[in-house]
């Protein structure tokens, strides 16, 4: 190889290093995004950050291509939250904060994972007329994200969101006397107007039991993958 040949291929590895960082950086800033959409309820956008046949886990739940992912945000979580009004609403707070993210580009740029931690603080103030049925006036809320993204048309979107509910509880009372207030998908879309299109075939247990979820990256040190389930 000639010094113009190793130069060459000293610079197309150093491009390929920073489209990496500039696609991780790209992956991160949609992820916290979806957070700040949610907290203010916003979900119109929340469904633009997916890819046209992306989909959505949640609690054990498959919901299919935008028709699917609005059911679940707009029809279900707007509807339960702020009775279908898109925007904020005083007296509601809503805030989820993603954190502790990893995110894993392919080597082909064209798909990544990612890996998030979810925390909500919620409730409704006592000068809001409107309380969630079912739902605690003040609540918390953890769980984990491992998700999948695509590149399309250039753009990067989410292909698969899948949130596992870590634990719930009430403000008052705490998480070591409360359980969690959601609970496990049992009928299927079109019979459940709200419910999934799919049920997952493995069983994800609320708060307060507890199950391993395997992350999607090598072990930094000793190289060990520890292989997501398929679900």
């Amino acid at each position: 190889m000639t010094e113009i040949e190793e130069l060459r291929a000293a610079n197309e590895a150093l491009a390929n290093r920073v489209g990496k960082l500039e696609d991780i950086t790209d992956i991160r800033r949609l992820q916290f995004a979806y957070g700040y959409y949610i907290d203010y309820c916003h979900y119109e956008d929340v469904v633009n950050l997916f890819a046209e046949d992306g989909e959505v886990v949640f609690l054990s739940g498959l919901y299919k291509g935008h028709k699917g992912i609005r059911r679940v945000y707009i029809d279900w979580i707007l509807n339960l939250f702020n009775e279908g009004r898109e925007g904020a609403d005083d007296g509601f707070l809503f805030d989820h904060i993603q954190m502790q993210d990893v995110v894993t580009v392919a080597d082909d740029r064209q798909t990544a994972k990612g890996r998030f931690r979810g925390v909500l603080l919620g409730g409704s103030h006592d000068i809001r007329k409107f309380k969630p049925a079912g739902v605690p006036q003040q609540f918390m809320e953890s769980g984990m994200y491992e998700n999948d993204y695509v590149r399309e048309n250039g753009v990067w979107k989410i292909k698969r969101l899948d949130y596992r509910l870590q634990w719930q509880a009430e403000y008052e009372t705490g998480w070591a006397h409360t359980d969690a207030h959601l609970h496990q998908a049992q009928v299927l879309f079109p019979e459940d107007p709200l419910g999934p299109d799919e049920l997952l075939d493995v069983v994800r247990p609320t708060w307060p039991y507890r199950q391993d979820f395997p992350v999607h990256w090598v072990h930094p040190t000793v190289a060990r993958h520890m292989i997501k389930p398929k679900q």
